[in-house]
């Protein structure tokens, strides 16, 4: 068995793992790289395998670093099976054909062909196959694979494969996908694993750990408080999936409690929209306390002062209405979407604040406003940073440095004997291997960009 990796190496975007046996190629994930702008150029480079090679997709949710390159997958020959769970292909339907529009744009704008279009985008959809949670599926001769919830985001899951080659034993490899945070308000938490043979897991905040999200509610509060009195923006970047429906069960909870004064709170973005709709199609993935809340008549996202801008005339308005008021817009970190119009707007404006709720990659503007930068281009626009830069760790859907360590170290029946640590910045992945090869005593390896590793 023959293992490489093509994307999330010492670097959180562009999740793509190639497994290889005697019999079938499949690979785990297909992201989007994502820098300074919505798509890096690395996109536009060729595979690094033959797309046609390929028998089926193993897909853990809808995150664009995660699905991104699907589509380009597609225009190259790609016809194999894509296998996830319904409501990650719904979400996922609903991202690809966002982000084949922004490609296609910025494309343009480079006068250069995009590297899958808004056609690709809808085809591949075709080659969607949803699978269960917790049921074993075979795939092929020589291969199964299990589901399990990962808790990431709606749809989320980590993979349990067995693989069994000629005259080898079997293996059981377990793809992490993203872990999700335990305490998250809305999903059920991430299932156990009970064994495996090599692991591959994500370390997007190893050596980190979250606020409570009781501090992060407080944080938010105050944030709106202080919009309120000081009558200026509050500017949230948010991603359209799982970061945007977990502020709004906030503030839903906060204003039908009457916790935070009567403001003007818009979600300025169509993808959010849409994918909050997607949510309430799959509301049986909710974990308890959600549940109860709705049987109760309790609208997880809609309260007092909340309005959908879906149209861009919308969008629009929300800068001819008088401060205070408060506005959700994708990109999460900034690199695109409507929030890039909010920010030219109102980062000048020292009464004004930016609440970074997400993880900002090297390169984008969210990035730039993490580490204090005093003037931001934006649009071909210096703007100066006026606006009070705020970061709250509460609402990341990534599960931190101990609930990774805690979830590996559960992986028992068998010890896993190598254990691969990827989507994380080199100091994560480092901090990662020497906690794993300290209290889990199994052999870390962090891999190099496209070299293989053989089994």
């Amino acid at each position: 068995m023959k293992i490489s990796f093509h994307g999330a190496c010492r670097e959180v975007t562009g999740s793509c793992i190639l497994i290889e046996t005697d019999k079938v190629k499949f690979l785990v994930d297909c992201g989007m790289f994502q820098g300074e702008d919505y798509a890096t150029n690395r996109n536009f480079e060729p595979f690094d395998f033959d797309p046609e090679s390929i028998d089926f997709l193993l897909l853990t949710h809808a995150h664009i670093d995660h699905c991104g390159r699907i589509p380009k997958l597609y225009k190259n020959g790609f016809r194999g099976e894509i296998y996830c769970t319904g409501a990650t292909r719904d979400l996922t339907q609903l991202m690809l054909a966002d982000s084949a529009r922004i490609i296609t744009t910025e494309s343009q704008a480079a006068r250069r062909e995009p590297f899958y279009s808004e056609e690709d985008a809808a085809k591949v959809m075709t080659l969607f196959e949803e699978l269960p949670y917790n049921e074993e599926i075979v795939i092929n001769d020589g291969i199964k694979v299990k589901l399990k919830n990962s808790g990431h985001v709606l749809g989320s899951c980590f993979f349990e494969v067995w693989i069994k080659e000629e005259k080898e034993k079997e293996k059981k490899l377990v793809f992490s996908g993203d872990l999700g945070d335990s305490s998250a308000r809305i999903i059920r938490d991430l299932d156990v694993c009970n064994g495996a043979d090599i692991v591959f897991t994500e370390s997007t905040y190893a050596g980190v750990t979250h606020e409570s999200r009781d501090e992060g509610l407080k944080k938010i509060r105050e944030a709106i408080i202080d919009c309120v009195n000081s009558k200026g923006v509050l500017m949230i970047p948010i991603f359209a999936l799982e970061k945007v429906q977990e502020i709004l069960y906030e503030l839903n909870n906060l204003a039908e409690n009457k916790k935070i004064p009567y403001v003007p709170i818009f979600l300025d973005s169509p993808l959010a929209i849409k994918s909050t709709a997607v949510y309430h199609d799959y509301q049986y993935l909710y974990d308890n306390e959600s549940m109860k809340l709705i049987v109760s008549g309790d609208d997880l996202f809609n309260f007092p002062g909340l309005k959908f801008t879906a149209t861009s005339q919308e969008s629009k308005q929300i800068n001819n209405i008088k401060a205070p008021k408060v506005v959700l817009a994708g990109s999460g970190m900034c690199t695109g979407g409507r929030i890039i119009y909010h920010l030219k707007f109102n980062l000048s404006d020292s009464k004004s604040q930016v609440f970074l709720v997400s993880y900002q990659v090297p390169g984008s503007l969210g990035r730039k406003l993490l580490r204090g930068d005093k003037t931001v281009n934006i649009e071909n626009t210096v703007v100066p940073v006026k606006a009070k830069i705020s970061v709250i760790n509460s609402y990341s859907a990534h599960a931190d440095h101990n609930a990774i360590l805690s979830w590996l170290k559960k992986i028992k029946e068998p010890k896993p004997k190598h254990i691969f640590v990827i989507h994380g910045e080199e100091e994560a992945n480092n901090i990662m291997a020497k906690e794993i090869s300290k209290k889990i005593k199994s052999n870390a390896i962090i891999p190099e960009y496209n070299q293989i590793y053989e089994f």
